[in-house]
């Protein structure tokens, strides 16, 4: 297991898997359902990375790299729509494939799409479904990287 740092004293770990599938930015202020997508993505093969918070996103998404972000969207100091208008303004970060991972109603749909949500999967969800959202975003993003077009912005 190899240690990656979050902001503050609490330290996430993700398994390093040799040919990963991807990194994945997990964003939930809930523990449980942080933990929940974390395991359920690394036994997917998928290098794991988590943040409590939009805020703790914010700060860690360029050191991350990830492939793909899940955002809630209720959360502290600052929810998952506002996160995803802030990375879709700076250009670093504008590209990156995201989902909306939520109770999905048509209010969140609106505002995700609004703030340029890529994806939505809703609570409770399937694991199964949330592999599948993640590896459809992980490769629409390597489609477009070969293409020469920037990934993100398109509709799961």
């Amino acid at each position: 297991m190899a240690k990656t740092r979050t902001r503050g004293l609490r330290a996430t770990y993700s398994r390093v898997v040799s040919g990963a599938s991807g990194r994945v930015l997990v964003v939930d202020d809930n523990k449980v359902i942080r933990h929940l997508i974390k395991v359920n993505l690394e036994l997917e093969g998928f290098e794991v990375v988590t943040a409590n918070d939009g805020v703790e996103c914010l700060d860690i998404v360029r050191d991350v790299c990830p492939d793909v972000i899940t955002l809630d969207v209720v959360m502290p100091r600052l929810d998952g729509f506002a996160t995803a208008a802030r990375l879709r303004a700076d250009p670093r970060t504008r590209h990156l494939p995201l989902a909306i991972v939520s109770a999905c109603t048509q209010y969140e749909v609106e505002a995700g799409i609004e703030a340029g949500v890529d994806a939505f999967l809703a609570k409770p969800f399937e694991p199964a479904e949330l592999v599948r959202v993640v590896r459809r975003l992980i490769e629409r993003k390597d489609r477009r990287e070969r293409k020469g077009a920037p990934a993100g912005r398109g509709r799961g």
